[in-house]
């Protein structure tokens, strides 16, 4: 029996083998002891950059604990992380005796602690793509399935104050889906929302988007997402069921940080925006206005605070 086979834990297995590793792989597995929750999101390229070693030396690392290769060591290493949050974070659905404070508690940290596993695993280079992507695109187009859905309109609505071309596409019916993205192509992106339990229609949308040559983000659970099979640019934000509901904050937290930096880079066009909406609001009000405050100057004055902030810090 091998050391595999008898450790089911990998962080016991890096302790185990840690005195006959090399000094490059020694650096890496003391990392990764301390860090696991991070490394399980890193590719080896970028684990070597933040150990300090090179690439090649973290592609062989997983070998000399006894791995096929490095996919094989990232997935054992998000399997002690799913172990751990579910241990912690699951609630027991038959549990009848939980008070509502108690739900309501467990609920709202568990929310907390996949935003702050999310934020430890952030990837900026990433991020900052997506950013870049998304304000370059002459169209944007958001495929969200099923609970992904509410995000995909959540982010559309928003980026419309930025973009004029952006498209939530609507995934009911697989020939519809095609048909609203007949006209995507080269210069165009495709944002695809989608977590356990992934969707096919979400996944064939990328596909299609990869294969007409536009830019396609996904935004999903980890780097094992089949999500990431057509996608240039991955965002990843932590997504476990909590008892018999999809938790989606931690998705929802990352588009609001998506929104708020694409505004930002573009407060010039926001601000503008927002006052065409007012004008709009006071010469077409009509008695079913479903607003109850209508959008005021705060507003505009907090995003001309914000520009002049980021002037002045460019200045620097």
């Amino acid at each position: 029996m091998n050391d595999l086979e008898q450790h089911t834990d990998i962080l016991s297995l890096i302790r185990v083998r840690m005195s006959g590793l090399s000094k490059g792989h020694k650096r890496i597995a003391e990392y990764i002891l301390a860090n696991y929750e991070k490394c399980a999101f890193l590719t080896a390229a970028k684990l070597g950059e933040v150990v300090g070693v090179s690439e090649s030396t973290a592609v062989r690392f997983p070998a000399a604990l006894g791995f096929s290769g490095y996919p094989e060591f990232q997935k054992a290493l998000e399997d002690i992380l799913q172990e751990k949050i579910h241990s912690f974070d699951r609630i027991d659905v038959l549990n009848s005796h939980m008070t509502t404070n108690m739900v309501v508690n467990n609920v709202m940290s568990m929310d907390a602690r996949k935003i702050e596993h999310t934020l430890k695993s952030f990837d900026t280079a990433s991020f900052d793509m997506a950013v870049e992507d998304i304000m370059a695109a002459e169209s944007v187009y958001i495929i969200g399935a099923r609970s992904c859905e509410p995000l995909a309109e959540f982010f559309g609505y928003y980026l419309r104050l930025v973009k004029k071309n952006v498209q939530v596409v609507k995934t009911g019916n697989t020939n519809e889906l095609f048909e609203q993205m007949m006209y995507i192509g080269e210069g165009d992106v495709a944002i695809g929302i989608s977590f356990p339990r992934y969707s096919m229609r979400t996944l064939k949308a990328m596909e299609f988007a990869n294969n007409r040559k536009a830019r396609v983000i996904a935004i999903t659970d980890s780097v094992h997402s089949p999500m990431n099979m057509y996608s240039s640019c991955n965002l990843f934000a932590r997504s476990d069921m909590a008892s018999i509901v999809d938790s989606l904050v931690a998705p929802m937290s990352l588009i609001n940080a998506l929104i708020v930096s694409i505004c930002l880079k573009n407060s010039d066009q926001v601000v503008e925006n927002i006052e065409k909406i007012n004008t709009f609001v006071d010469n077409f009000e009509y008695s079913g206005n479903d607003e109850i405050n209508m959008l005021d100057e705060n507003v505009v004055k907090e995003l001309r605070k914000c520009m002049d902030n980021a002037a002045i810090d460019e200045e620097k």
